[in-house]
């Protein structure tokens, strides 16, 4: 959000930790990114998780099921220019190469 307001822009923020997240917007984000790289395995909501819950996310379906229900875990940011998904996480050489395109 700074980096954005900085060069310019004011994003909009969306908390879905609060607001929640549907599973379409998942799927979307999914499809984009791939399932891998929307579930944020490095984080401390994935690693609270029962392992057994951890191992039966193997394929799109059942990580969407599972961030519905813990959308800490969540790779964030996701940034979206008109509704379309663009850029996840935060990479400042990205962000620098994005904004030259817009």
């Amino acid at each position: 959000m700074t980096w954005l307001k900085e060069s310019g822009y004011e994003p909009q923020f969306q908390d879905f930790k609060k607001r929640g997240v549907t599973e379409e917007k998942l799927n979307e984000w999914c499809d984009a990114f791939g399932w891998e790289r929307v579930l944020n395995k490095q984080g401390t909501t994935w690693r609270k998780l029962d392992v057994n819950l951890q191992q039966a996310v193997v394929r799109q379906e059942t990580a969407v099921a599972v961030l519905l229900n813990n959308t800490s875990a969540i790779k964030r940011p996701i940034v979206e220019v008109d509704g379309k998904p663009i850029l996840i996480g935060f990479n400042e050489a990205e962000y620098g190469v994005l904004i030259q395109k817009l």
